[in-house]
């Protein structure tokens, strides 16, 4: 199942793909929904992010290929770090690079929507039942100030620097899910989510230790090797398997 949040006339609006068109709902993927009976095309509907989360809990280091890039140890454990909600973007909303920042890099990524409110989650295993679906996610990165200052928080915590969609994918195996990150039609990241070092169970236990993570919220999961920088004019995508493409422009 693929779910989509829409701009309509009345407000935004959950809608679930139906061959080329989406049928309005009421309600929400995690409470429940119900058709309208309305539909619109899939082509012409103004796709907004499908998830607002009260938080996105981001994993770093999440591939070996990626540490290695970053010249960055093995991590022991998931390393955590935030970015804010005023971060999130949807399909085809600017990239806004802060030309002070120095450079700014795309990091193509899976992220997992919990479905099911989860604290102090027993096992790994059980940690998989509190997950929804999928979305793609580029965690949009400001490389020089994240180098500066060793946290995250300010390189990764621009408005604009965390795009999401273009859906919320339900029904999908998260562990073997090919990913790519494109600028301008070249493919810069390659993957699949089987090469993560930490899977989607395991993150979703090991966060919800430390805080509880509600109905809507993301964990982003890692990105591959092959970041890269992006200049205003460029059109950067992420496509992960099942889901789709989601892409924006860089100004």
């Amino acid at each position: 199942m693929k779910y989509y949040r829409i701009a309509t006339g009345q407000g935004a609006s959950w809608a679930r793909e139906q061959g080329d068109q989406l049928q309005l709902l009421v309600g929400d993927p995690w409470t429940g929904t119900s058709d309208t009976g309305l539909v619109v095309p899939l082509a012409s509907a103004r796709l907004l992010a499908p998830v607002q989360p009260s938080k996105i809990v981001a994993i770093g280091l999440n591939y070996k290929d990626h540490a290695a890039e970053r010249n960055k140890p093995l991590p022991k454990e998931p390393l955590l770090f935030l970015k804010p909600p005023s971060a999130v973007i949807g399909p085809g909303e600017a990239i806004r690079r802060p030309e002070w920042a120095g450079r700014i890099d795309h990091e193509a990524e899976m992220g997992v929507v919990i479905g099911k409110a989860a604290w102090n989650v027993a096992s790994p295993e059980a940690g998989r039942q509190h997950v929804l679906g999928a979305c793609c996610v580029n965690d949009v990165t400001a490389r020089e100030l994240q180098d500066k200052d060793v946290q995250f928080t300010r390189a990764k915590g621009f408005d604009s620097f965390c795009p999401i969609g273009p859906c919320l994918a339900t029904g999908l195996d998260l562990g073997a899910l090919e990913i790519r990150g494109r600028v301008n039609g070249q493919v810069r990241q390659k993957s699949n989510t089987k090469e993560l070092i930490f899977d989607v169970g395991y993150l979703v236990w090991f966060v919800s230790r430390v805080m509880t993570l509600l109905p809507g919220d993301m964990i982003t999961t890692g990105t591959p090797s092959g970041i890269g920088p992006l200049e205003a004019g460029d059109v950067v995508e992420v496509e992960l398997e099942g889901v789709g493409v989601l892409r924006n422009p860089v100004s």
